[in-house]
């Protein structure tokens, strides 16, 4: 049987059977719990009424924290050589065209996230496969298609990300580190559980909400009250 570390015993103590009403004390617990030896992740996990099997039920959208997520991502534009000026001073990390077309069929991919222009969509059909699986096929739906590359290479460095629920009608989201302030991660907790209401799917009749829970990388789940947004 797998043996219970001291510090996950602690943790435990201060979590168990609890369901958090105030926002400000869970994320307190929430930052008291993060003592592992690297700077934790926070997440939020909420389980909704969902079934995404019909299209009238997907969640799938983006946000942008007013804090940010606490990571610097490399940004790819595939685009068309005139807008490789603009991109590179816009702050993407790697600008191509058929040259990083055939980089990523080979599997070569060193970057978090891809945004391409409308014109080369086209030719990205074949990297299907390569790039769905791992969530970078750029899509309008995610705001990674796009002809204002400036404006949105702005947008994704602030911290504007794509979220889904899974097929199961779970949404497992970041809303920053464990070494944010408590009143930058509740700003940004705040602003992704409204993006999620605010985007509910037009065929979801009746609760929305199952369940809420925070954590962090190595932490305990803590239970959220469903009213506590309110």
């Amino acid at each position: 049987m797998r043996k219970i570390s001291r510090r996950q015993k602690e943790n435990l103590k201060k979590t168990k059977n609890n369901v958090y009403s105030n926002l400000e004390e869970a994320i307190k617990v929430l930052k008291e719990t993060a003592n592992a030896k690297f700077i934790e992740t926070t997440e939020l996990h909420v389980n909704l009424y969902i079934d995404p099997k019909y299209a009238d039920q997907q969640l799938r959208t983006t946000v942008t924290l007013p804090n940010g997520m606490g990571k610097t991502l490399t940004i790819a534009v595939l685009t068309n050589e005139n807008n490789f000026n603009e991109a590179k001073t816009a702050g993407a990390t790697i600008v191509g065209s058929d040259d990083l077309i055939e980089e990523i069929s080979q599997g070569i991919i060193n970057f978090d996230l891809l945004i391409a222009t409308s014109d080369i969509m086209p030719k990205l059909a074949k990297l299907g496969k390569i790039l769905g699986p791992k969530g970078l096929m750029p899509s309008p739906k995610s705001g990674t298609v796009t002809n204002r590359l400036s404006n949105t290479l702005t947008d994704f460095q602030k911290g504007k990300f794509e979220y889904k629920a899974d097929k199961t009608g779970i949404v497992h989201v970041s809303f920053g580190k464990s070494n944010f302030p408590e009143n930058q991660l509740l700003e940004n907790l705040v602003c992704l559980y409204k993006s999620i209401e605010q985007n509910r799917p037009s065929g979801v009749k009746g609760k929305y909400f199952k369940s809420l829970f925070i954590c962090t990388t190595m932490g305990p789940s803590l239970q959220l009250d469903l009213n506590a947004f309110i």
